[in-house]
């Protein structure tokens, strides 16, 4: 069975020719005569054994083959213009993906502005994200299933060859509801001489697949845990009163406000937050991102 393989040129000529309405303007376009645009066109009407154009008056216009092959075409234009994008990225040192990992507590709205910026100043490299929680981070990292891992506790994991730049500590604040049953009717100045060993602790599940997984929250001597897999989670149960915890200031600032949820008197828990990767990997495009993250004013951002 023969081939008919449609060269690019004839491609360019077509979407050309429609997106500026004549043979004469799209020839402008292309720095070429006219009767070049024609002859080329011929010339794939006769490879496909097919009319791509009809007059219709002082007109030619697309039939519907015609437009079938313009269509398809402008997509495999793209996917050729993507394609020798990324060979020259990959032939630079840039990467054609980059995988990241952010953690829960990250102020999420804050990371995806610095991110979007990111993605606009390289529009060809695709981005991967994924939520990590604790020793999930580094898990991920570990296992290569991310390249950078964004705001994971310290301290660093020993001997996995991991390169680590600080984003400042995290403002978590431990609180409760101001409907829990432990707090009813007591004001804030008497919240210091409450016994709280004995209240159920919510936690986020470590995102960790390890035997060994770890844990963040109030230093207490609770029997019960209430598990949670996300941040969102943790606030409406601790909301809702099932328990007290750790949140980042940033994501309750209406409810503490408000007096839904109270401050515990308890010492603060702000494990300093990395950004972290590889340091075999010296891909470009992550030394990029790196540079912007860092340039973040994440003392105001995470957990905050």
């Amino acid at each position: 069975m023969s081939s008919n393989p449609i060269p690019l040129e004839a491609l360019q000529l077509l979407d050309a020719i429609d997106r500026r309405g004549s043979f004469a303007k799209a020839a402008d376009e292309l720095n070429k005569a006219p009767s070049a645009l024609s002859y080329g066109v011929t010339k794939l009407e006769d490879q496909l054994g097919l009319s791509i154009f009809v007059r219709q008056g002082r007109r030619s216009v697309l039939t519907p083959a015609g437009r079938v092959v313009l269509e398809e075409g402008r997509a495999i234009l793209g996917a050729a213009a993507r394609l020798a994008e990324r060979a020259k990225e990959v032939a630079t040192g840039w990467e054609t993906r980059l995988r990241v990992g952010v953690e829960a507590i990250v102020n999420q709205r804050v990371f995806f502005e610095i991110l979007s910026a990111f993605a606009l100043e390289h529009p060809n490299l695709e981005l991967e994200v994924s939520e990590t929680v604790l020793n999930g981070g580094w898990e991920a990292l570990a296992q290569r299933r991310i390249d950078l891992v964004v705001g994971s506790p310290g301290p660093v994991p020993a001997h996995q060859g991991f390169r680590a730049r600080s984003m400042g500590p995290s403002d978590l604040v431990p609180v409760i509801a101001a409907r829990h049953l432990a707090v009813a009717g007591i004001d804030q100045q008497r919240l210091k001489d409450l016994d709280w060993s004995s209240l159920c602790t919510v936690v986020v599940r470590d995102s960790s697949t390890s035997d060994v997984l770890a844990s963040a929250g109030l230093s207490l001597s609770s029997p019960r845990a209430f598990s949670v897999q996300t941040i969102d989670q943790k606030v409406e149960a601790i909301l809702a009163g099932a328990g007290v915890g750790h949140l980042p200031r940033y994501r309750i600032a209406d409810p503490l406000a408000r007096g839904a949820l109270l401050e515990l008197p308890l010492e603060p828990t702000n494990p300093d937050c990395l950004i972290a990767w590889e340091a075999a990997n010296r891909g470009k495009a992550l030394n990029a991102l790196v540079k912007l993250l860092q340039a973040g004013r994440w003392g105001e951002q995470v957990g905050r």
